[in-house]
Formats: C-alpha cells, sequence, structure tokens
C-alpha cells in the first residue's frame, strides 16, 4: 500500500498536516492554542497580539447571519508582555504555533517583536488587513509603502518566517502582497475577512456597537479562492489559504488554487472535531486520485 503523508513544509514551518487555527476565533491563550492542536490542527495562529492591553469594543461585537458571522471584536487582546509571558511557560514543548501581531505602524509592530521574539514559536503573521479597527487595518494593509515599512522593521528583529496576511477590501491587494515579499516576507496569508455590517430591523440600530465589522464563513471562500489564484500566479513564496473553509472539499480547493495550507476559523463554532474531519477527507481524496503527498496537489487548478 502507498503510505499517504499530510506533513506540509511551508517557508519553513514543518507541520504534521496542512491546516492552521486561524486567527480571531480563539487562541489569545496558549492553552486555546493547544487544544486546537490536540484536536488535530497542523498548527495554531494567536489572536492578534498588540504592544499593550487592548478590550476591544463592547457588546455586542458578534452576530450570525445568513451569509456567514460579522464581528467587530475590536483586537481584544492581554499585550505583548503578558502573551511572551504565556509562551515562556511552555518553553521545550516545541508547539508549532504562529504569532499573530499587529501595531499603529512599523515602529509598534518592530516593538512587539522584540518583547516576542526570544520565546519558542514557529512565525510571525503580520495582521495588515483588520477591516474594522482604526489606525491598524486597512490604513495598513491598502498601502503598499506602509506595509513594506512594516515588514523591514519585522524582518530587521527577527529570523523567523514572517508571513503577510492581506486584505481582500482593496484592488491594490496584488501591490501589498509585491511590496512585503520585496520586502521580506517569507509567505502570504489571504485573505481577512470582508469588511460588512448588518441591520436590526426592528430597532433600525446598526447590530454592531461599532457598526461595521469583517464577515466571515463559507460566503467568502469564493473570493479568498480568486486571490489565492491570483497570488499564486503572482509570487513564488507560499500562500496560507485563509476564508470560508469547513470541510475537506474547500480546503482542497484552496490546495489546488495554489495555497500551500489552509487555516480554519469559523468553522470551529462547529466543534474542534473539524480539523480531524477535515484531515481524513483530505487523505481520502489523496488516496482516490493518487497523491502521495498534499504538495502534489499545490496550483494543480492553474494546468487548465
Amino acid at each position: 500500500m502507498v503510505e499517504r503523508s499530510l506533513r506540509v513544509k511551508v517557508a519553513g514551518l514543518r507541520l504534521e498536516n496542512p491546516l492552521l487555527l486561524a486567527s480571531g476565533i480563539v487562541g489569545v491563550t496558549v492553552d486555546s492554542l493547544t487544544r486546537a492542536i490536540e484536536s488535530g490542527a497542523g498548527g495554531a495562529v494567536s489572536k492578534s497580539i498588540g504592544l499593550e492591553p487592548r478590550e476591544g469594543y463592547r457588546n455586542p461585537t458578534l452576530v450570525a447571519t445568513d451569509s456567514g458571522l460579522v464581528n467587530a471584536v475590536g483586537l481584544s487582546n492581554p499585550g505583548a508582555r503578558v502573551f511572551s509571558e504565556e509562551l515562556a511557560a511552555v518553553k521545550g514543548r516545541r508547539l508549532p504555533i504562529v504569532v499573530s501581531i499587529f501595531g499603529g505602524g512599523p515602529a509598534e509592530f518592530g516593538r512587539v517583536v522584540e518583547m516576542l521574539d526570544g520565546n519558542e514559536f514557529l512565525a510571525y503573521e503580520l495582521n495588515l488587513s483588520c477591516p474594522h479597527v482604526e489606525g491598524v487595518g486597512t490604513e495598513i494593509g491598502h498601502d503598499p509603502e506602509v506595509a513594506a515599512s512594516v515588514v523591514r522593521s519585522v524582518r530587521s528583529r527577527t529570523k523567523k518566517p514572517v508571513f503577510a496576511k492581506l486584505s481582500a477590501n482593496t484592488h491594490r491587494m496584488v501591490d501589498v502582497a509585491k511590496a512585503a515579499v520585496d520586502s521580506g516576507a517569507d509567505g502570504l496569508t489571504a485573505i481577512n475577512t470582508m469588511r460588512a455590517m448588518t441591520i436590526e430591523v426592528e430597532t433600525r440600530r446598526p447590530t454592531l456597537s461599532h457598526k461595521f465589522g469583517g464577515l466571515s464563513g463559507t460566503s467568502i471562500r469564493p473570493i479568498a479562492i480568486a486571490r489565492i489564484y491570483e497570488l499564486y500566479q503572482a509570487f513564488k513564496v507560499p500562500i496560507i489559504g485563509c476564508g470560508g473553509v469547513s470541510t475537506w472539499e474547500h480546503a482542497v480547493e484552496m490546495l489546488l488554487a495554489g495555497a500551500s495550507s489552509v487555516e480554519v476559523g469559523t468553522a470551529l463554532y462547529n466543534g474542534y472535531g473539524v480539523f480531524s474531519d477535515i484531515n481524513q477527507g483530505i487523505t481520502n481524496y489523496m488516496v482516490r486520485k493518487r497523491f502521495k503527498k498534499v504538495q502534489e496537489m499545490v496550483g494543480l487548478g492553474h494546468k487548465f
């Protein structure tokens, strides 16, 4: 019998399978990241960590719709110093953790890295694309020059792999990606949530306290597929796909579009078993299609 391997290598990240917990769902503590890994994720991305503690927006911060979830949590996090202490507490366990970070500009991103970098984790994911937080989100991810400065600031302070997480809320996404890659990013993550809102018809008020939020879930997956496809055509660096993955078919679709690994986020609301379910589905698909390694599937959608 031919052995099938789910192991992947993504810009130096060696993962037991191609699935990562996406940033923003859980992951504000190392314990929550560990739970995802123990449930079958090949790795886990933390919630975005900033320089100082941040409470985020007041409730309501999340609303379910017939097209997915809209959230505006406001990048709540314990701050780099506290999260660094959490990481230090698990030193030696070699957990496949990626730390998502954000800041108000290149200098602030750099200071966050300086506080975190001495700990054991795999890589950084730079949040250049939050659609609902002024000063640290789309203002950075929509401007190639600013994105380039952020990547250079981070790159100069770490030897760990750096992934730039991109926004699909701009027509300049490929320009931002080029700026990030040219400035030293080892890979790209696509995509973040899409800017969205809902209004409660009885009260006639916007549902979320912040009014605008980010749409996640299966409705944004076709957008993510298109963006991944574009990025794969334009760049040689690995891509982590993100946006609306809840089944093995969704994950394979992203691989075929050009992603080397896939993040799972909103689907986690159905339980942590989603990781093992998707991995089993990918394995069965590889057997049927006679693939030995996940890498053999990456980008095959471009051959037609």
